[in-house]
């Protein structure tokens, strides 16, 4: 069991870290107190702020010695409130964002080392002066930091060629819950000393270990892009647009994403300064993306295979960009999906995979079992359609109280939404990880056998529970 903080332990922190890197303040921790939904809201007794990896073993040490809880946060910008303290005001907020230095970057390996604190965008702009891009990338690289996404095992929208987070760690420095310092960083290619402590970081949410620095592979900066809006009239017409394009075009062919009319009409109506790249409305959209090669070979293999796929009657209508500013404004409609869908009023969003010659079932199917339980409730589905995860949101019906029907029906809707991607050999979480929203209806209905061992692990290495306690384990 885990304790209240002692003014001793808080005073002992205080001079640890100094006024840089020690408040309790009540204004200042404001911001950081709610996630970036506005879900979930919380109390801390201080805000930890460290400067080195060494700082946070010498919180870790003081904090397990008093067991105390500490609560792991980077940009903040998580979608399951994995990294907001629970409202006892028990817990301490350890905040990674002054550990912000990218330490190395060898360009001849393609490898950086940055700490956890480095925010994403930054991180790409640091990699393209030497010529490489960490090809991995999402709506929010302003505020999501390194830590926060090894910590998720994020995606976004380059998992189709690059894979997850996961993929893309090389190595790991993290801080146990005994308060040593894991080294993990060096890219070892083979090793084979028993479990692989930097995977099982990756994706533990901050409650195994708090990663404060890692080794990622970067890839050659792309000499060139091609970037489409196609226009289709199913998910299932857009997954053999998929596979014909996989089979023609290969490791090229970086994004593949899926977007329903509904949402693109909501960007047009909600985010300044878009607009509708077809002429007509189409029942669904494919936005694709190839990288790398030249910029007429990549040019000529997707105008090649679009016509091809238009002759064969899998594409309504298309426009290819003709210009880096316009396939940034394809982009942009796709990554304002979840900013339009927040204007358009509340909704249950799940973030949720299942293998890819599945999802256009998923899709058609779901719709009809929740208006066949909920009857009115709607079901969007958009996204990563390459790799099998789509964002399925589910609205209440026209003219209801929004708030009220999702009070009233929410757990019921999400647990119908789970069971059927289970159900269907997937996973309730794709992208964003467990966290505190989806603890619960993983302990329900996830397999015994999975859930037992995440159980074991974490009793493991932090038998007295003073990482993240509340996240991702039940």
């Amino acid at each position: 069991m885990t304790r209240p903080p002692s003014s001793s332990l808080l005073d002992g922190l205080a001079n640890l870290l100094g006024p840089k890197g020690y408040s309790a303040d009540v204004d200042e921790m404001a911001p950081w107190l709610t996630d970036w939904r506005g879900k979930y809201h919380g109390r801390a007794a201080a805000m930890l702020s460290p400067a080195t990896t060494e700082e946070v073993a010498a919180i870790v040490r003081l904090c397990r010695n008093a067991h105390v809880a500490l609560v792991p946060q980077g940009g903040n910008s998580g979608m399951v409130g994995g990294a907001t303290p629970d409202a006892s005001g028990d817990q301490l907020l350890l905040s990674l964002r002054r550990m912000n230095r990218v330490r190395h970057i060898d360009a001849a390996a393609g490898l950086a080392v940055a700490e956890a604190g480095v925010v994403l965008e930054t991180f790409h702009e640091a990699a393209l002066t030497h010529h490489l891009r960490f090809p991995l990338t999402l709506g929010g690289k302003g505020s999501a930091t390194i830590g926060g996404l090894v910590s998720t095992n994020a995606g976004g929208t380059q998992v189709l060629r690059h894979g997850t987070m996961r993929a893309l760690v090389a190595g790991i420095e993290a801080v146990l819950p005994d308060g040593n310092i894991f080294d993990g960083l060096a890219p070892l290619k083979k090793d084979n000393r028993g479990y692989d402590l930097r995977h099982l970081l990756c994706g533990a949410e901050g409650t195994l270990g708090i990663v404060t620095a890692a080794c990622l592979q970067l890839v050659p900066a792309a000499a060139a892009r091609r970037t489409a809006w196609i226009g289709v009239d199913s998910p299932e017409t857009a997954r053999l647009l998929l596979r014909r394009l996989d089979t023609a075009i290969g490791r090229e062919l970086e994004g593949f994403e899926l977007i329903p009319h509904a949402c693109l009409d909501a960007v047009l109506r909600h985010i300044p300064q878009t607009r509708a790249p077809l002429a007509a409305a189409q029942p669904w959209y494919v936005l694709v993306e190839l990288a790398g090669g030249s910029d007429q070979a990549l040019g000529d293999a997707l105008e090649q295979q679009l016509a091809a796929a238009l002759d064969a009657g899998l594409v309504g209508d298309v426009v290819i960009a003709k210009s880096d500013r316009e396939s940034e404004g394809f982009w942009r409609l796709r990554d304002s999906i979840s900013e339009a869908e927040r204007a358009e009023g509340p909704a249950l969003q799940h973030d949720v995979s299942v293998p890819v010659d599945l999802m256009p079932a998923f899709i058609a199917e779901n719709p009809l079992r929740l208006d066949h339980a909920f009857p009115g409730a709607r079901a969007l589905s958009f996204g990563h359609l390459g790799d099998g995860n789509v964002h399925h949101h589910v609205q209440p019906p026209l003219g209801a109280d929004g708030a009220a029907w999702i009070a009233q029906h929410g757990t019921e809707v999400s647990r119908l939404v789970y069971a059927h991607v289970l159900e269907l050999g997937g996973s309730i979480s794709a992208e964003h990880g467990i966290g505190q929203m989806k603890r619960d209806v993983l302990a329900e209905l996830d397999s015994p056998a999975r859930l037992a061992a995440l159980r074991g692990v974490k009793a493991g290495l932090d038998p007295a529970g003073i990482f993240n306690p509340g996240k991702l384990i039940a």
